[in-house]
């Protein structure tokens, strides 16, 4: 592509209208917020993630936006309008729950003709774009099927395909995979992906599955205690976690606690006990104080582990362990190692290639090493 065409369609990107705006809302039931001051803009045509644990306010958010609960404060827009006086069923909205609720009475293509005759389509053309968009979701010839005759996955199609037919502006998904087994879910995470970029659709997906969050979405909202606790593309969410929550709650993270030595650029030291530990602070957080408490957090993948440190060479830091776990995963082994010198802590360690070498076993003393680069640090107080 030449480059001043790839700058045309950058800029594209860039100009994409909004269009689902939450500006500073809040709902508490009894004085309790399930969620606190949210906001955040959608552009057109974008897959954004709302990821967190159970109890995060993740689904009382995308229940806020589809019109199911109406806001304590603040205001929810759509295409530009306010909808908090706006009905679900006139938002222009398609919806896929954990729960199907499909009808077993009919068949694949009367579900999915269902909504459009509900909003009183010209009856001529209602044949013609349930064939399509059952052919989208993979499911050409099966219409006639009843819904007991249909797998899980063909079933989740049929529900999908149903939510879109009748074109809505915004798609949401209430953790719609949660009941699937692992591999179908895997695979329905990326027919979920290839017909929202085929369609083009706005989507909004809430889940507690942070892979899902990862390979489905365009971006991604971390909330935890009813806050959005960040906001950002899958990537960057995952490499520069703002903060303590979401580096815990996205990927396998270690934690090793202590206290601001030095302030160089952009490196800090800290120390725990008699071991020194370098590290970038996160995001956008001001430069320690010497002597304040900090974190640090370490991805599973960035520590190194050996038999000898001497196999280390060149790392920055270099601590030794005793392996407390083995746990064999197929392609990779999780260690979790314990680490006298950091007051026990314990930190897991990727092993991607078991076939190469011996695995260390329980009790086994190894060398662990990691790079300033690879630890991510927040304050603390």
């Amino acid at each position: 592509m030449p480059r001043e065409q790839g700058r045309d369609v950058e800029a594209m990107r860039e100009s994409r209208p909004v269009l689902v705006s939450v500006n500073d809302v809040s709902m508490a039931y009894n004085g309790a917020y399930a969620v606190r001051s949210a906001s955040f803009d959608l552009e057109r045509g974008r897959f954004l993630t709302i990821l967190g644990p159970s109890g995060s306010g993740k689904t009382t958010l995308l229940r806020l936006i589809a019109g199911f609960g109406r806001a304590t404060s603040g205001e929810i827009f759509i295409n530009g309008q306010p909808v908090s006086a706006v009905p679900p069923h006139k938002r222009s909205i398609g919806m896929v729950f954990q729960r199907l609720a499909l009808f077993p009475h009919l068949t694949a293509a009367e579900n999915v003709a269902f909504p459009l005759k509900m909003r009183r389509h010209d009856a001529t053309t209602i044949a013609g774009k349930v064939t399509r968009f059952l052919e989208l979701v993979k499911l050409g010839g099966l219409g006639g099927r009843r819904i007991h005759e249909l797998s899980g996955g063909q079933q989740q199609r049929v529900a999908i395909a149903r939510a879109l037919v009748f074109e809505p502006d915004l798609l949401l998904l209430d953790e719609p995979l949660a009941a699937l087994d692992r591999k179908l879910r895997e695979d329905m995470q990326l027919e979920f992906r290839r017909i929202q970029r085929e369609l083009g659709v706005t989507t909004i997906n809430v889940t507690h599955d942070q892979r899902e969050a990862l390979v489905m979405s365009d971006e991604v909202i971390v909330m935890d205690a009813g806050k959005i606790q960040q906001k950002a593309r899958p990537a960057e969410t995952y490499r520069n976690p703002r903060n303590a929550f979401v580096a815990n709650f996205i990927g396998v993270t270690g934690f090793v606690e202590g206290t601001a030595t030095s302030v160089s650029g952009g490196l800090v030291r800290m120390s725990h006990g008699n071991v020194e530990l370098a590290g970038i602070m996160a995001g956008d957080a001001a430069p320690p104080r010497i002597g304040q408490s900090l974190v640090g957090a370490i991805r599973a993948e960035q520590v190194r582990i050996a038999a000898d440190r001497r196999q280390l060479g060149g790392l920055d830091t270099i601590v030794t362990g005793e392996i407390a776990e083995a746990i064999f995963e197929g392609e990779r082994i999780v260690y979790e190692v314990r680490v006298a010198a950091l007051g026990g802590v314990i930190l897991r360690v990727f092993d991607h290639d078991p076939a190469e070498h011996s695995q260390f076993e329980p009790g086994a003393h190894v060398s662990l090493g990691w790079n300033a680069s690879d630890v991510r640090l927040y304050g603390m107080d």
